[in-house]
């Protein structure tokens, strides 16, 4: 008596494997989008006089494999329109408007769904 096993399927050819990267690379695309949309929500909201240079130099960068960065590419007066740089509070009145943490807030609390839609987007690929 002998019995044979076979082996086949997304787990084992690394299907499975190739879509749950993918997934990964999806989620974190996902979510920089979203955080440089929030950046970008909260300057249409608080910006009194608003002049496209700012807007125009938040972007997305991947950073590494695994890292993406939504960042004013060094405008210097980046911190100041935040709330943290040296001409800020006491030194002036004008305490920031707080629009890059109002979407990093955002990003942490919105952040597991937008993944978690990523990763069931690739889910038929992986036999499930």
């Amino acid at each position: 008596m002998s019995i044979t096993v076979d082996f086949q399927g997304p787990l084992f050819d690394g299907r499975a494997a190739q879509a749950m990267a993918d997934a990964c690379d999806d989620a974190r695309d996902d979510i920089a989008a979203y955080a440089e949309e929030r950046v970008l929500l909260g300057t249409s909201m608080h910006f009194k006089t608003r002049t496209p240079y700012y807007e125009t130099r938040i972007t997305t960068e991947r950073v590494t494999s695994e890292v993406s960065l939504v960042h004013d590419q060094g405008v210097v007066y980046g911190p100041w329109l935040e709330g943290v740089g040296s001409r800020n509070y006491p030194a002036t009145r004008f305490r920031g408007y707080g629009h890059w943490r109002a979407a990093k807030q955002a990003v942490e609390l919105r952040g597991p769904q937008i993944a978690e839609a990523a990763v069931s987007r690739r889910l038929p690929e992986m036999g499930g």
